[in-house]
């Protein structure tokens, strides 16, 4: 049993929590407006990614391409020529005839870009000098001092791969002095060291001019301008008996056919 205090205090109790719970609950205040920003976004620039020349070096009327990648523009003019009205990306051939610095604009509503390419005109290298012109010679005078004779080996005929280099200088004075005067014909006379007989000299002799002459003909040597004609041992340039005298007598010698 509850004494009467303790009763009274249960019936307040009671009281104050139906008194609470019949009151009307207050909603939360509503979240305030977003705030509105009013700035506007910031407009891109002209970029330009690059704009170069491909050869960027050519000789005077030889092509060159002009290459670029352009964004955020909305004109593209390339100066000297080139025009405008450009793409964002593409390449124009070029042909200066002096070196040349192509400028380029990149125009849109963030600004104007702006870049350069250059592409070189190389300047040919001057002419060489002329060289003086050598004195003029008569064919008698390439004959004497151009054409040189061949030499061969003891009792041989056939001409020496030593003396390929004279062949060959010989086939070409031979040549330049059939251009100067077409009339000019020249003998090749065989010679030979005093050893054998006459009788085999002159053989040998007439072996060893006419393998001069065959060498020349296949170098390009008109063979209706040369003859032959053997001496065998008459004709000696040295009469000692020693080899290196005997050496000097084996030989094909040109001389002007009389």
């Amino acid at each position: 049993m509850l004494n009467k205090r303790a009763y009274v205090a249960l019936c307040a109790t009671l009281i104050l929590g139906l008194s609470a719970g019949c009151k009307k609950k207050v909603p939360p205040p509503p979240p305030p407006p977003p705030v509105t920003d009013n700035t506007p976004a910031p407009v891109a620039k002209p970029v330009i990614s690059y704009f170069t020349a491909e050869p960027s070096t050519v000789s005077s009327g030889q092509p060159s391409s002009l290459r670029w990648s352009v964004s955020d523009a909305t004109s593209i003019t390339v100066d000297n020529g080139v025009g405008g009205g450009l793409s964002p990306s593409g390449r124009k051939g070029v042909y200066p005839t002096a070196t040349t610095t192509y400028h380029m604009t990149a125009t849109g509503a963030g600004g104007t870009a702006e870049a350069d390419t250059t592409v070189t005109v190389s300047t040919p290298p001057p002419p060489a000098p002329v060289p003086n012109a050598a004195p003029s010679q008569s064919v008698q005078e390439i004959l004497a001092h151009q054409v040189q004779d061949l030499h061969f080996d003891y009792d041989k005929s056939e001409v020496r791969p030593e003396d390929q280099s004279t062949l060959q200088g010989d086939a070409s004075a031979l040549k330049t002095i059939f251009q100067m005067d077409p009339n000019f014909i020249v003998t090749i006379e065989g010679n030979c060291d005093e050893r054998g007989s006459a009788e085999y000299n002159l053989g040998l002799g007439d072996r060893r001019a006419g393998a001069t002459k065959d060498a020349l003909v296949a170098l390009g040597v008109p063979g209706d301008k040369l003859r032959t004609i053997s001496y065998g041992k008459e004709h000696p340039l040295c009469t000692d008996a020693t080899e290196s005298c005997y050496a000097q007598n084996r030989r094909a010698h040109f001389a002007a056919t009389q």
